[in-house]
């Protein structure tokens, strides 16, 4: 895969290639990174590779992630911002009550894992392989977690949501979204579902 486009011109030459700027070619790196999980899966990718497809040397790789316990890093940090974003969206745009929060949660979910297709479920998996990986996923729960919270705590009697129950939440959205990523069930099928688990965890804290 070449990083640049090259033109000929009138002449028949070929004109010089730009060079990409740092964050081009960041955006350029996790591009190859993603499609190599996609074709050869997650035991694959490796700096090495991505240097290969990306069709750059290994230190321009090594110089934007270090490891490849960092590149994981980046891309499941890409996952939880795009994540992010898509709710925050959907949140602005619903009604301030329970059903549509609760869709909005199980929608958002679902779509970004969707979006990402059957690359995120090997990632997610491999942030298991060090301490340093699990802590960032881990990170990730809790920061979701705490927002779901925030969001549905006003709706429940006791004015909070059990730890328990955030986590079974938590189990159910990433079990339904891979499955429908997977092709197990339909991408409608799983946010139904997710949002009737939603609804019934806030009505247990009531």
């Amino acid at each position: 895969m070449s990083s640049t486009t090259t033109r000929v011109q009138s002449t028949g030459k070929p004109s010089p290639r730009r060079r990409l700027s740092r964050d081009e070619r960041h955006r350029q790196l996790l591009d190859v990174a993603w499609q190599l999980i996609r074709d050869e899966g997650t035991e694959a990718l490796t700096l090495g590779r991505v240097a290969e497809l990306a069709g750059v040397t290994k230190p321009v790789v090594y110089d934007h992630f270090a490891t490849r316990a960092g590149l994981l890093i980046a891309l499941y940090r890409e996952f939880d911002a795009r994540q992010t974003a898509l709710m925050d969206a959907a949140l602005q745009a619903s009604e301030p009550t329970l059903a549509a929060r609760a869709t909005v949660i199980a929608s958002s979910y679902v779509d970004c894992v969707l979006v990402q297709g059957r690359e995120m479920p090997g990632v997610t998996a491999a942030l298991a392989s060090s301490p340093e990986l699990e802590q960032t996923k881990r990170d990730w729960e809790a920061g979701f977690m705490a927002k779901c919270q925030a969001l549905l705590a006003p709706f429940a009697s006791a004015g909070t949501i059990a730890p328990a129950g955030l986590r079974a939440m938590l189990g159910a959205a990433e079990a339904l979204s891979y499955a429908a990523a997977n092709g197990e069930i339909t991408a409608a099928q799983a946010q139904d579902e997710l949002l009737a688990t939603i609804v019934a965890m806030v009505a247990r804290n009531r």
